[in-house]
């Protein structure tokens, strides 16, 4: 059982290491020399890199952002057909069970090393990206319709974080209604109110309505912005 427990504790860990590996930070870091944590909102993520170097280079961290939490879920996968192969796993674990929470366990592990980044003094991104590729790993029509209720909200308010909000609250509806496993659903409320809660000075701005539009610049940076 000690064997087991470490190896499940070591894929945690190492969930962990992937969504801090700091994508947005090192592309800027590259590009411009600057350090974004500096720049816009003060995110790593997606969102500020598009604001500060454009389509490409945020269209890149966006991808790479979502497939580490792909691969954080898909570690424990492999974890799980290599422990059966080599029979390490006791007979009284029921793998189906122990397989769903080690997913969300993955999956919240991965989300929080995005935002708190061990490479990065534990700053980082909102989580956005990330989120979305655990669920792609988790159950894809999840991911896809989420995807959807952003791309909508998107396109109606040209807002980025309100639609982030919206997809965050859309995760555990979707979930519901597709009748996943109860740790995907308490994935779902767990990541969708730390999306949320990361969006805090966004909610501040969406609602004084100074949040800035797809194609704009967050002209300002308040302390509050700093480290989102």
């Amino acid at each position: 059982m000690s064997t087991w427990l470490t190896l499940c504790g070591a894929i945690l860990f190492v969930a962990y290491l992937l969504g801090s590996l700091p994508t947005g930070y090192t592309v800027v870091k590259l590009l411009k020399g600057i350090d974004i944590r500096e720049v816009g909102s003060g995110s790593t993520g997606a969102t500020n890199v598009l604001r500060t170097l454009g389509k490409g280079p945020g269209a890149f961290v966006l991808l790479i952002d979502c497939l580490k939490g792909v691969l954080a879920i898909f570690l424990v996968y492999w974890l799980f057909k290599f422990a059966q192969n080599q029979d390490l796993i006791p007979s009284t674990v029921n793998s189906g069970i122990w397989q769903a929470w080690m997913v969300t366990l993955a999956g919240l592990a991965v989300v929080l090393g995005h935002s708190k980044s061990i490479f990065l003094g534990f700053t980082g991104g909102k989580s956005v990206a990330t989120s979305l590729g655990v669920l792609l790993a988790m159950n894809w029509q999840v991911a896809l319709a989420t995807a959807g209720v952003f791309a909508v909200v998107v396109a109606i308010s040209r807002i980025v974080s309100l639609s982030s909000i919206f997809g965050a609250i859309a995760v555990s509806i979707f979930m519901l209604l597709l009748h996943q496993p109860l740790p995907y659903i308490l994935f779902g409320v767990a990541a969708g109110l730390y999306v949320i809660l990361r969006h805090r000075s966004n909610i501040e701005r969406i609602i004084a309505g100074t949040e800035p539009k797809l194609g704009q610049k967050l002209q300002t940076q308040t302390p509050e912005n700093v480290n989102i």
